[in-house]
C-alpha cells in the first residue's frame, strides 16, 4: 500500500496560507472581487474596507497561529514520541532493583521525558500524580520552563524517618517510593550530571488549629501541654489590638506528604492478579493514557495520576518504630463535604476530630499518634459519583437498608478504596504493632493484620458524635458487618433508619 505525503500549504510573509499563491498580488482585491453598481464601476468603498478588513484578520490570525507553531517547536523540538521499546536504539533505563537495601543500589526513579532522560527512564507516568496535568498546562502556556531545575538546598527533611528493614523487603512497600524523601540528597551526584530526579516524599513540621480542638480544650477533653497541646497567640482585632476571651490552641505536629510511585509487580501480587492483566487494565481503563505499560515490559515502576496521601504524628516519630510506646492511629480516606465543609450526612469529620484527639491524648501519656489521610474521596469513587448517590438516597427515602444498594446502582460497585495497599505507609514508618486503632471498617483492619501488624484493640466513634443525619451510614455499616463496640443493628431496625428528607432542609 502506497502512502501519501501531504503537500505543505505555501507560504506568504512566512505564514502558511493554504490554497493562495505566494504572490502579492493576491493580497490586493481585484474590481471582479465587488459586487456591480449601477452608479459607479468602481467598488464601493464600505466595501473596499470590509475586504482589507477581512484579509488583515486573516493575516493576524495566521500570525498568532504560526508564533504558536514555532512555539511548539522550541518546547517540543522532536517528533512526536507516542511509546518506545525494549530494543530501540539508544534505550538504556538506569537500572533500578526495587527492594535493595540502600538508596544507591536501589537507584533513582527517572520518569521524564526531558531530552536528558527520555532514554534513561526508567518509570511509566509523571510526577506529582494528579498534578502533573496542571504541569504540563503551566508549560503549554509558558508560566514554566520545562528544564525548569528545582533547587533542593534546604529542602531535607526537619525530622528524621530513618530507613526500616520493610524498606528493603520488595513486598512490604509496593505503592511509593520508601526512599523518595531522600532523593535530593541521595542522588545528588546524578542531579548534577543532569537527570532529572525528583523527590516524592516531602516531611515537615507544623502547627495544627481547628475550630473543634478549642472545644475539646475548653470542655476538658484535652489537656494543654506546652509541647503538644499549645496555647494559641491572642487574636487581634483591626486595630492590632488583643481580642477577648480564649484564643483556643493548636497542635504540633510532624508530617509527610507521599505521592504514589508503584512497583507494577508487586501491585498486582497484592491485588491477586497477574502483572500483564494489571498493565493491560491500567491501559485500557485509562483511555490509553500510558501505552508503555503495553510497549515496555522492562520498566517496572508507574507513577500513576492519583492522589497521594499525608501522615501526621503527634509525639517523637522516633516512637512510631518502637513497639514499647503506645501507639494510636487512624487511617482516614478523604471526604471534602465533610472534613472540609462539615456536611453531617456522613460521619468523617467527626471521625477525623475525635482520632485526632485520641491521638493527641495518646502522646500525652507518653506515646505517640499518627493520623494517615489518603486522597481516596467518596470511596475512591469520586465526588461527582458520591453527589449522584445522595440524590438518589433522598429522593428513595435514605434508608440504612438500601445504603450501599444505592451506591452500587450508579457506581456498580460499592467501595473501590481497596486497602491492600494502605498498610505500605505503617511499614515504612517502621510500626510493628498498634495498641489502639480508631476504625471501624473491617477492610482497613484486615488489611493491616494481614501484612503483619498486629492491633490490639479497635474502637469507633463514640455514639454522642455521631451527626443525625449520618445514622443512616453507621447503622447500614454495623449491619453490614462493621465493627461496633455498641449493640448489632436488626433487620428491622435497619429498616425503621432513615435520614432527613431535603424538605426538611427548607426552613
Amino acid at each position: 500500500m502506497s502512502s501519501r505525503i501531504a503537500t505543505p500549504p505555501k507560504r506568504t510573509l512566512g505564514l502558511p496560507i493554504p490554497g493562495r499563491s505566494d504572490s502579492p498580488s493576491t493580497l490586493v482585491p481585484s474590481a471582479s472581487a465587488f459586487p456591480p453598481s449601477s452608479l459607479s464601476t468602481s467598488p464601493p468603498i464600505h466595501s473596499m474596507l470590509q475586504q482589507t478588513s477581512a484579509i488583515a484578520s486573516n493575516v493576524a490570525t495566521l500570525d498568532v497561529a504560526g508564533a504558536e507553531k514555532d512555539r511548539e517547536k522550541r518546547l517540543y523540538p522532536q517528533r512526536v514520541i507516542i511509546t518506545t521499546y525494549p530494543d530501540q536504539s539508544g534505550i538504556k533505563p538506569v537500572p533500578l532493583q526495587w527492594g535493595a537495601p540502600s538508596p544507591e543500589e536501589r537507584g533513582p526513579v527517572v520518569c521524564s521525558r526531558n531530552p536528558t532522560s527520555i532514554k534513561l527512564r526508567n518509570a511509566i507516568g509523571a510526577h506529582s500524580g494528579s498534578y502533573s496535568i496542571y504541569r504540563a498546562l503551566a508549560i503549554a502556556i509558558g508560566t514554566l520552563d520545562p528544564m525548569h531545575k528545582p533547587n533542593y538546598t534546604m529542602t531535607e527533611p526537619p525530622v528524621l524517618i530513618p530507613p526500616q528493614p520493610s524498606w528493603s523487603d520488595p513486598k512490604k512497600i509496593v505503592s511509593f517510593d520508601p526512599w523518595g524523601h531522600m532523593a535530593a540528597q541521595a542522588f545528588r551526584e546524578q542531579l548534577d550530571a543532569g537527570l532529572d530526579v525528583r523527590p516524592s516524599i516531602a516531611i515537615t513540621k507544623a502547627h495544627i488549629k481547628l475550630s473543634e480542638l478549642d472545644h475539646a480544650t475548653a470542655t476538658g477533653a484535652l489537656k494543654v501541654d506546652g509541647k503538644i497541646v499549645l496555647e494559641s497567640l491572642p487574636l487581634k482585632d483591626e486595630h492590632g489590638n488583643p481580642m477577648a476571651g480564649s484564643p483556643g490552641i493548636e497542635l504540633v505536629t510532624s508530617k509527610a506528604a507521599v505521592e504514589p510511585v508503584w512497583h507494577l509487580p508487586g501491585v498486582a501480587e497484592r491485588f491477586g492478579i497477574s502483572e500483564g492483566l494489571l498493565r493491560r487494565a491500567l491501559f485500557e481503563d485509562t483511555g490509553g493514557m500510558y501505552p508503555e505499560l503495553i510497549t515496555r515490559p522492562d520498566i517496572k515502576v508507574f507513577l500513576p495520576p492519583i492522589g497521594g496521601l499525608t501522615a501526621y504524628i503527634f509525639g517523637p516519630p522516633a516512637y512510631l518504630s518502637d513497639e514499647t510506646k503506645e501507639l494510636t492511629v487512624r487511617v482516614h480516606d478523604e471526604c471534602n463535604g465533610s472534613d472540609v465543609f462539615g456536611s453531617d450526612i456522613c460521619t468523617c469529620k467527626p471521625y477525623l476530630v475525635f482520632a485526632i484527639e485520641e491521638a493527641v491524648r495518646c502522646a500525652q501519656r507518653g506515646g505517640v499518634g499518627l493520623v494517615v489521610y489518603f486522597r481516596k474521596e467518596g470511596r475512591a469513587l469520586g465526588e461527582v459519583t458520591k453527589y449522584l448517590v445522595y440524590n438518589l438516597r433522598k429522593r428513595g427515602g435514605d434508608r440504612a437498608d438500601t445504603y450501599f444498594k444505592s451506591t452500587e446502582l450508579i457506581a456498580g460497585v460499592k467501595d473501590m478504596r481497596f486497602q491492600a495497599l494502605m498498610p505500605d505507609v505503617l511499614h515504612w514508618l517502621g510500626i510493628k504493632k498498634i495498641h489502639n486503632m480508631v476504625s471501624m471498617s473491617d477492610m482497613k483492619y484486615n488489611a493491616i493484620v494481614e501484612s503483619g501488624i498486629p492491633i490490639l484493640k479497635r474502637y469507633d466513634i463514640p455514639d454522642h458524635l455521631i451527626p443525625p443525619d449520618s445514622r443512616v451510614e453507621i447503622d447500614a455499616k454495623i449491619a453490614a458487618g462493621y465493627f461496633t463496640s455498641g449493640k448489632k443493628i436488626t433487620q428491622e431496625e435497619l429498616r425503621s433508619t432513615v435520614g432527613r428528607t431535603w424538605e426538611e432542609t427548607e426552613h
